[in-house]
């Protein structure tokens, strides 16, 4: 006979190669909070319910705070021995204290417990991802504040296009990461469903208060469905899909610095206790941190591709297949975690070259869509001051000059309303301050963003 929880129906052990194929206790390990905070709920509801006894719940409750504080410990032995988690909980509870410790899986399954252990642990990731994306927003507000007036090329194709302001450019990532908060928080309510009470997968023939369950561990609501409470991992996806796209923010970020503190850019540079050296050529500062949150970020598209491809073709309701759910959602989990705490910390090492960018701005004919406006405002049609502006900017380069070095005489063989009033509008910096459209980079609406932001983070 099988000594197995479930082994009433074999005749034989299980293989040795089976049980370490089979184990998930080597990562699941670290559900134990969530796994023994769902347990404690369970047992006290079914003491409400009089399915135990007020002295068995209470001696269960005792023992399974006193298990925690030997996990926490790191006192109590993890082996193979031990299928997962809720296996190794309910075996010391039951060496602890007998036949008693048997009768807390009474009206559950180990697939209700199981999703409502993950839900538990996608919840509280999903709450240290808030406070690691706020910190790294406030982080990159700090950059925009100290760089209000420096102005640089804002690129299209990696071409220099219209200049910008630098704060500009840095709160388009506060944008991204806004999304990125907003995401998550949808995730969050999607996962705030309480599965257990659901048992292996028609529900429990006990008069289970799950109600009460949901109240006791802070969910929004029961699953409508027994199947598809047990069998959805639709919220492990929403989280990776999360954690994919906001950890595609970070390696634009990160690619941007990376650019930046190149010496053909120059515009960047991080500080020293952000960078390391090359075991080879002495004069290398290399941005290891940026590219490794850039390359760290297929890691995480590779978790999401794995538990998708994993999902898609699973029958109701629980397979052992989607034990597969836990890896790949602790990898994105530590990742991105990892990610935020320490690019919060490198952007506040990040100074900025004005003048380096400065110069950059007055080649490359930045202003050109200003000249076009500025003719649009003289009465061409926007389409052919597009096509004036073209035709001047090939004369240019064939005189190596730029468009603000061209004479009037010169400026009017293109178009003959030309008057001095245009080199106004062919200064990289008056091209910004024209700008005070809403969501545009002139230097009041960056004010403002900054200012509103500052709210939003409760600064």
């Amino acid at each position: 006979m099988s000594s197995k929880f479930w082994g009433g129906r074999f005749k034989e052990e299980t293989n040795a190669v089976v049980d370490r194929f089979n184990a998930s206790i080597d990562f699941d390990r670290r559900l134990y909070e969530q796994d023994i905070k769902g347990s404690m709920a369970h047992c006290r509801m079914l003491g409400e319910r009089g399915i135990l006894s007020q002295e068995e719940t209470s001696r269960i409750l005792e023992t399974l705070a006193e298990i925690k504080r030997d996990l926490d410990h790191d006192e109590l032995s993890v082996n193979e021995e031990f299928e997962d988690i809720h296996t190794l909980v309910e075996k010391t509870l039951i060496e602890k204290i007998g036949p008693l410790g048997e009768k807390l899986h009474t009206g559950r399954s180990r697939n209700d417990q199981v999703a409502l252990d993950v839900r538990m642990y996608v919840r509280d990731c999903i709450q240290r991802t808030l406070r690691g994306i706020s910190a790294t927003q406030e982080s990159l507000l700090f950059l925009a504040e100290e760089n209000q007036d420096v102005v640089m090329p804002g690129y299209t194709h990696m071409q220099r296009a219209q200049p910008v302001l630098l704060a500009h450019h840095l709160l388009a990532y506060f944008e991204m990461l806004r999304r990125d908060t907003e995401r998550f928080r949808q995730t969050l309510a999607r996962t705030n469903v309480m599965p257990l009470g659901s048992a292996a997968l028609a529900g429990s023939t006990f008069d289970l208060d799950r109600d009460m369950v949901a109240r006791e561990l802070d969910f929004d609501e029961v699953s409508r469905n027994s199947m598809d409470a047990v069998s959805d991992r639709d919220f492990v996806l929403d989280f990776l899909f999360s954690a994919s796209v906001l950890m595609m923010h970070l390696s634009r970020l990160s690619e941007e610095l990376i650019l930046w503190s190149t010496q053909e850019f120059g515009f960047a540079s991080i500080a020293d206790s952000f960078c390391t050296g090359s075991s080879i050529m002495p004069q290398k500062k290399n941005p290891d941190i940026p590219e490794l949150i850039r390359g760290k970020t297929g890691r995480v598209y590779g978790d999401l591709m794995g538990l998708l491809t994993t999902m898609k073709g699973l029958p109701l309701s629980y397979n052992k297949d989607m034990q597969e759910d836990k890896e790949v959602l602790f990898d994105a989990a530590d990742t991105i975690d990892a990610c935020l705490t320490i690019m919060a910390s490198l952007l506040k090492s990040v100074s900025f070259d004005d003048e380096r960018m400065a110069a950059a701005i007055q080649s490359g004919f930045l202003e050109a869509t200003d000249l076009a406006d500025y003719l649009v405002r003289k009465g061409l049609p926007f389409r052919q001051a597009h096509e004036v502006v073209g035709k001047m900017i090939l004369f240019a380069l064939q005189e190596r000059k730029e468009l603000r070095d061209l004479t009037l005489e010169e400026m009017r063989n293109f178009f003959r309303q030309m008057k001095e009033d245009v080199y106004e509008w062919l200064d990289p910096a008056s091209c910004v301050r024209r700008r005070e459209i809403p969501g545009g980079t002139g230097p009041q609406r960056v004010k403002e963003r900054i200012q509103e932001a500052r709210k939003e983070l409760g600064l």
